[in-house]
């Protein structure tokens, strides 16, 4: 039997990106769920969606706290620094947005000081540098993103608390994912943002991933301006 070769039906990757998220809009309809949440926030659902294909997922487990999105965007215009915990954030994220708007991902998960740290204090090399990364940082807008290591939601918390920085110059993405301390670490955090009123985006219970964090990222950067639209940017 002869093998026949196929090409894709559509090529063209931004036509590809349109047809996606007319497909993720048109399918959210079908879920209830989806009526619970405002515009800026559906257009990030649309995006972890987008990069996860999952619906029920995704729509039962996102948390906003109040005016999230608006609140992080303000930051992000105000050249806030974006303190993550794997570098995997950092090499996602698009270097168009991040340099239009001046934010600095700062990640110091492979320093030599992160791994002395983490020996001397016995604590993962993610706690270790988001506390290094929080003590230089504190007096500019900080953005906290966590997709992988749950020590890092904890480490944040109480750096932040310990150096009485400004709790309203900071905001959360929390998206780690797995089973030791993630649950409780997400708990943890939700916590923390709602006694001090505090911008964040969480995805509870165990989903998550560093590709969603970037993914909520580029989705509040294009609520700011839409340059696929506009200026036929062919970005993330």
């Amino acid at each position: 039997m002869q093998f026949i070769q196929e090409q894709p039906p559509i090529n063209i990757g931004a036509d590809i990106s349109v047809r996606s998220f007319e497909m993720i809009e048109e399918e959210l309809k079908e879920y209830e769920k989806a009526k619970e949440f405002d515009k800026n926030e559906i257009e990030v659902i649309s995006r972890l969606i987008h990069t996860s294909t999952c619906f029920e997922q995704v729509l039962n487990n996102i948390c906003f706290t109040k005016d999230a999105i608006p609140r992080i965007q303000k930051l992000l215009l105000n050249k806030a620094k974006i303190i993550v915990d794997v570098n995997m954030i950092k090499v996602g994220l698009s270097e168009f947005y991040l340099n239009t708007y001046g934010n600095e991902v700062v990640c110091y998960i492979n320093e030599p000081f992160t791994f002395e740290q983490a020996k001397k204090n016995k604590t993962t090399r993610s706690y270790a540098a988001v506390v290094e990364a929080i003590k230089k940082h504190k007096n500019e807008p900080m953005i906290l993103a966590c997709g992988n290591a749950p020590t890092f939601i904890y480490a944040a918390i109480n750096t932040l608390l310990d150096e009485k920085v400004d709790l309203s110059n900071v905001a959360f993405l929390l998206f780690p994912v797995g089973f030791v301390n993630v649950v409780e670490s997400k708990d943890y955090g939700k916590r923390f943002c709602e006694h001090f009123n505090i911008p964040a985006v969480i995805m509870e219970g165990r989903f998550g991933s560093s590709t969603m964090t970037v993914a909520t990222l580029h989705a509040t950067y294009k609520l700011i301006k839409d340059y696929d639209k506009d200026e036929k940017y062919n970005g993330k």
